[in-house]
């Protein structure tokens, strides 16, 4: 036996002995992606502020961020909490997985900067 077959037959937690919780790995990333929203969201919106100096359009982009994105992470949790024990842990969920896990992200890094744009944008026209 090679040293890696080794260390992996010692450790309980070795890949090839796990089997993956679909429902356990999307809420953690749905944690995560809230996290990383929140912070964007608030690096965002504080740069919009600043640059318009009086306007409230960078508050209501924060209202419909907020508002946005609380919908979507229960829609997403919600689907993978329906999965019962045996489809937790079914390897053909994969692909679905990552396709949710993508959108998430998606979601969570692309509509700060989106939506603060629009009102940038917003801002700009009305400034005129």
């Amino acid at each position: 036996m090679d040293k890696a077959t080794q260390r992996s037959a010692a450790l309980p937690h070795a890949r090839s002995d796990v089997r993956v919780d679909w429902r356990r790995r999307m809420s953690d990333h749905i944690a995560y992606a809230l996290l990383v929203y929140t912070a964007l969201q608030i690096f965002v919106t504080i740069g919009a502020l600043k640059a318009h100096g009086g306007s409230l359009l960078p508050y209501l982009a924060l209202i419909i961020l907020v508002v946005a994105i609380i919908p979507a992470c229960r829609r997403f949790e919600a689907r993978w909490n329906r999965l019962d024990d045996e489809q937790a842990h079914d390897p053909a969920l994969a692909p679905h997985y990552r396709r949710d896990r993508f959108a998430l992200w998606l979601l969570a890094i692309g509509l700060p900067f989106a939506l603060t744009a629009v009102f940038k944008g917003l801002a700009i026209v009305f400034a005129r």
